[in-house]
């Protein structure tokens, strides 16, 4: 096999005016990548099985139904059409709606959807641009019902000359999308494969899959994986709601096994950490082909999917991504499955933003608070404190200053030395013996609700835009002109605090 056969494009650019139809284009792709799993993720390699993960992932949609979605696309939009309306889980519209684009212009791509779809998909689809329309009912609905969106989206199409409903639940081009591409890709990058092993939703991919593989070699095993009754796994459907859909499958599949969601999610999670990264749709095809090789062992009937080599090579599809699924990773599977957050308390404080300019240094302020110096000046004469004996107060600062001075230390330390014209807030949880809140989250956390509070009843005293900020050592002071400047106000606070004076 020629390196040229195995990658159309080995460099992998795209160039030109037609570049983004071409990136979107397997034909003018190299393969996707098939990888080996290792040891840690397959507990039969001793006994001579070898399971491969098809990166479907890696498509430019970064989703399976990207191949689905162009070969209905080029057998459906005709010249009047300029919507294209799908029942869709969110994979294959989203893919609709950037190939529609992409290859033929078309901007209206709308998502029919059960109202039972998680939020952050909802804001997926429209993220890409697609306008969206809920259905009640199951979540996924039988193709025929005439209750149902799938329903609904072919009456609508059947009724506009300029409306493309593929329906990717009864449309041929869908399962034949993989007898075009991933079939030949697997073939070719891994001709000694024994067994496949595909989720079935709408049964397209291991119609397709199914029907090159075994077309070419017979001898392929092929494994359809559902979901087991009573739960929920994005994409994948049960057993019982396939069997209305018209595509080949009956005819590939060769055993079928059924996976729950807290399996799936959990293998899911397993595949990405240790570099398959992938979402709950892949977790269940490689649970489910787990379950099955235990079984061959247990019967001792593996050797009959053995190839000449004395190996099982078993491939399955990485055909999802798991980040629009994250709250689901935590509602089904636990908080024990995740690391904790240390110092997680700190999510509901100290939530403005900071920026270095709202920091002064001690030689800023004569400039931020218009003072008057001459070079003959000194600096306690600029209203800095005095550095000699025992003085106890600072010489005052002009009077036509426009900066309202708040310092925020122990009332005793400002009784004994402080700007003139200062205003003393002083905060119960500082003293010149407080650990820094940059060193201890607990004491961030509470004098950034000290502060808060603190400095919103004390509105009345911030009587002019542009408010300094002291404390000890600068620490705190930085804190409460983040507070400010998010209500508005123009603070900034003194680096290195008093003591830098």
């Amino acid at each position: 096999m020629t390196k040229e056969a195995m990658s159309p494009n080995p460099l992998n650019i795209y160039t030109g005016l037609n570049s983004l139809r071409e990136y979107h284009n397997p034909d003018s792709s190299p393969p996707l990548p098939l990888v080996e799993l290792s040891p840690c993720l397959n507990p039969y390699y001793d006994n001579g099985v070898r399971i491969y993960a098809k990166i479907m992932t890696a498509l430019p949609a970064h989703n399976v139904k990207a191949l689905p979605a162009l070969n209905l696309l080029r057998a459906g939009v005709g010249s009047k059409t300029d919507t294209v309306i799908e029942y869709s889980s969110g994979s294959t519209v989203i893919s609709l709606g950037i190939l529609s684009r992409v290859h033929y212009g078309i901007q209206d791509t709308r998502a029919y959807l059960s109202n039972k779809t998680h939020l952050t998909k909802l804001r997926l689809m429209q993220f890409f641009g697609l306008k969206v329309k809920l259905f009640g009912g199951p979540s996924t609905p039988d193709a025929n019902d005439e209750y149902g969106g799938v329903y609904a989206a072919e009456e609508e199409a059947r009724e506009s000359g300029n409306i493309l409903n593929p329906n990717q639940y009864k449309n041929d081009a869908n399962w034949k999308s993989h007898t075009l591409w991933t079939g030949p890709q697997i073939l070719k990058q891994l001709p000694q494969i024994n067994l496949l092993c595909a989720a079935m939703g709408t049964t397209g991919t291991m119609s397709g899959l199914g029907t090159y593989l075994k077309g070419e070699k017979p001898s392929v095993f092929c494994l359809g994986v559902c979901i087991a009754p009573g739960n929920e796994i994005p994409g994948p459907r049960m057993y019982s709601m396939i069997q209305q859909i018209p595509f080949p499958w009956r005819h590939i599949v060769d055993a079928v096994e059924e996976v729950n969601a807290a399996d799936a999610f959990a293998n899911s999670v397993k595949l990405s950490r240790e570099g398959i990264v992938c979402g709950p749709s892949s977790g269940m095809q490689y649970t489910a082909l787990l379950r099955f090789l235990k079984e061959k062992l247990s019967s001792q009937s593996l050797q009959s999917l053995q190839g000449p080599d004395g190996l099982t090579h078993c491939v399955f599809l990485a055909c999802d991504l798991p980040y629009q699924y994250l709250d689901e990773y935590f509602d089904r599977l636990g908080t024990e499955h995740f690391p904790a957050i240390e110092n997680e308390f700190l999510l509901d404080v100290d939530t403005y933003s900071y920026e270095s300019v709202w920091e002064v240094l001690p030689s800023d302020l004569p400039t931020l608070l218009e003072i008057e110096t001459t070079d003959s000046q000194s600096n306690d004469s600029a209203g800095y404190p005095e550095q000699k004996g025992a003085a106890k107060t600072v010489r005052e600062l002009s009077a036509f200053s426009p900066t309202t001075i708040i310092d925020l230390r122990a009332g005793s330390d400002y009784d004994e030395s402080h700007i003139e014209q200062s205003i003393n807030i002083s905060l119960q949880t500082l003293s010149s013996k407080t650990e820094s809140p940059w060193k201890n989250p607990k004491i961030l956390k509470q004098q950034w609700e000290e502060l808060d509070g603190l400095l919103s009843q004390h509105n009345s005293i911030i009587k002019t835009n542009r408010v300094l900020l002291i404390c000890y050592d600068g620490s705190v002071s930085r804190i409460g002109a983040s507070i400010l400047r998010a209500k508005g106000v123009e603070a900034f606070s003194l680096r290195g605090g008093y003591r830098g004076l």
